[in-house]
């Protein structure tokens, strides 16, 4: 507190020596001596209450300039020290002081109120009191002091969510928009920080686009100030959370995915993350996903993959995610060298989240090439599912089954999946608390047990391994499935054991017809036409994302649908029928080439649709 007494005593024991004491009012006088007394004991003085801020409020209502100066000098030195909860007692003066036509007035007293309002309970009576209004006319100041006290005064109020919208609404955003282009530093940085404390509701964001903040943004982030780049590549992540917002962007910004993809260079850890993220926010849209890849995007966010750095992990790997959702950016997120780093995050047990950014973008990477799946699954992709998929969190099982699901279309592959003994860890995961889970799980299985063009070489004998174990096996999971009260799950089950009855495989054929616990729920479905209920599990996360074969069973036609195959499998049952189903009972939708393109195209759409609207967080 030596600074306090060294400005206020100086001041006091220079106007008497000016001979200005007989102008004071004696309240004045008697303020002054006060004061001087409190400030020689101000260790032990509480300037906020009582008697001190008697005199310090005195002072700060005296038409004397020089005494409002001292007073404003002194609560700014005094808050500097020391900030707590304050009452209207003490805010009245200060906010009358900041009213005052005396450039020094202002200055200290913007500085008093900024750092009162680092406290939450003040910064709301701040606002309450009016304060707004006075630190807006403060803003406009051509004095370069005032303007970054006041700015910074603004910035910390406009960190409680309360006040955001009151902000928004007082006329503050223009001001601090064309303060965010000043030469001096300070107030730049204290006048984007201000603009990106606006941004985090959708009402204050289009406020903040309203008033022209967009451009001015986008040109800092190539400023040299480390702080500056932060704000605006936050704030602009934030605006790029609104879909509209980001259409305004790929109109007006032609330069914004080029400075931050530089920005994911900086020095500074924090840009870096921040420019992913945004970038990230960006690729929500298709646009943003291509240009991203055009501006040698991907060598910076390989890079921030394999950082040890978490918030940087996370924040690449979720921007990969997005980019990886246009069918034109697979081949060159492979080609970059990713799916080797993306296979290892699979088992970062530290968080959830970044094991499911990199076995969705796997998934997306696999959606619509037969090479991207060939190149996935021989990079070990399914060796680590395997190993891992019983243990991790239930969110990251329904992306690895989803993935498995994806991978299972390859007729070419699903040889080497079953060899790889993937049905292991698939069948229990149908009985998963998760009915995505289920789903994804049951949809690999049928994906796995299904091919078009089958030949007498095909082998299934995978499937009688795991016929009655682990845990009951292909036989307890398609029982549980078959009299299951959700019609997709029915209709998953009876499409499977078609696909198995027509492998051929002598073994299959006999454990299905020799099977008192399956073909009596066959046998009900095959006569019922009653509706049943059908779950959440037909959502784009889900196995419909994977395999045409199970669409539109919530609907009349998915039940027709039921019946229908329940009853082919009926013909082959108690028929003398060896070696595959009759072939006036063969040709459904769920076997044959169209098929096959179908629902590569099915996949594609479901893929789009599961991550084009939620990528920001």
């Amino acid at each position: 507190m030596g600074a306090v007494s060294s400005c206020c005593e100086s001041c006091f024991r220079s106007r008497r020596s000016q001979q200005y004491e007989p102008l004071l009012l004696e309240n004045e006088r008697e303020a002054v001596a006060d004061l001087l007394q409190y400030l020689e004991n101000r260790t032990t003085t509480n300037f906020f209450q009582g008697s001190p801020l008697t005199a310090l409020t005195t002072l700060s209502f005296s038409d004397n300039v020089d005494l409002q100066r001292s007073a404003a000098l002194a609560f700014a030195e005094i808050t500097e020290k020391e900030v707590r909860p304050v009452g209207r007692d003490t805010l009245d003066p200060i906010l009358f002081l900041l009213s005052s036509q005396d450039t020094e007035v202002q200055r200290a007293a913007s500085a008093a109120l900024g750092n009162l309002a680092v406290n939450t309970d003040n910064k709301l009576l701040i606002v309450k009191l009016g304060g707004l209004e006075p630190l807006i006319r403060q803003m406009l100041s051509p004095n370069v002091e005032v303007q970054c006290n006041a700015v910074g005064c603004v910035t910390n109020l406009a960190t409680h969510d309360d006040n955001k919208t009151k902000i928004a609404k007082s006329g503050a955003l223009v001001p601090l928009t064309r303060l965010a282009r000043s030469k001096d530093m300070r107030v730049q940085r204290n006048a984007t920080g201000a603009l990106l404390n606006m941004t985090h509701s959708d009402e204050n964001r289009q406020q903040l686009v309203n008033a022209g903040a967009i451009p001015v943004l986008v040109s800092l982030l190539n400023s040299m100030d480390t702080d500056v780049q932060y704000y605006c590549t936050t704030a602009l992540s934030n605006i790029a959370v609104d879909g509209a917002n980001r259409k305004k962007l790929a109109q007006s910004e032609s330069k914004l995915v080029t400075s931050l993809v530089a920005l994911m260079d900086s020095p500074s850890l924090k840009v870096q993350c921040q420019a992913a993220l945004a970038l990230r926010n960006l690729a929500s849209d298709e646009k943003y996903q291509l240009e991203i890849v055009k501006a040698d995007g991907l060598t910076s966010l390989l890079r921030l993959l394999q950082s040890t750095y978490l918030p940087l992990i996370l924040s690449s790997a979720a921007c990969v995610r997005n980019v990886s959702i246009h069918p034109q950016n697979e081949s060159p997120i492979i080609e970059s060298g990713f799916l080797q780093p993306l296979i290892n995050l699979l088992s970062f047990k530290d968080n959830e989240e970044v094991q499911c950014h990199a076995i969705s973008t796997l998934r997306n990477l696999a959606a619509s090439s037969e090479k991207n799946k060939t190149a996935i699954v021989k990079a070990g992709a399914v060796q680590s599912i395997k190993e891992l998929v019983l243990e991790v969190p239930m969110n990251v099982q329904s992306e690895m089954t989803a993935c498995v699901a994806v991978l299972a279309l390859s007729d070419e592959l699903k040889g080497q999946l079953l060899e790889m003994g993937i049905c292991e860890v698939l069948i229990p995961l149908t009985n998963s608390p998760s009915s995505e889970v289920q789903g994804n799980s049951a949809a690999a299985l049928g994906n796995l047990s299904s091919k078009d063009g089958r030949t007498a070489s095909d082998d299934y004998s995978a499937f009688n391994d795991v016929w009655e174990k682990p845990d009951g096996g292909m036989h307890r999971y398609l029982y549980n499935f078959l009299t299951s009260v959700d019609a997709t799950f029915q209709h998953i089950a009876v499409w499977t054991i078609v696909q198995l009855l027509e492998s051929g495989d002598p073994q299959l054929i006999s454990n299905i017809r020799l099977s008192g616990l399956l073909n009596p729920s066959i046998r009900q479905l095959a006569l019922s036409r009653t509706p049943s209920a059908t779950s959440s599990v037909g959502t784009p996360r889900s196995h419909r994302s994977q395999s045409q074969s199970y669409a539109d069973t919530d609907t009349g036609e998915g039940q027709g649908e039921i019946q229908l195959l329940a009853r082919r499998i009926l013909e082959f049952v108690d028929g003398d029928v060896d070696g595959g189903l009759p072939r006036s009972a063969a040709g459904s939708h769920v076997a044959g080439s169209s098929v096959s393109s179908a629902r590569d195209e099915e996949l594609r759409r479901s893929v789009r649709e599961a991550f084009s609207t939620g990528s920001h967080h």
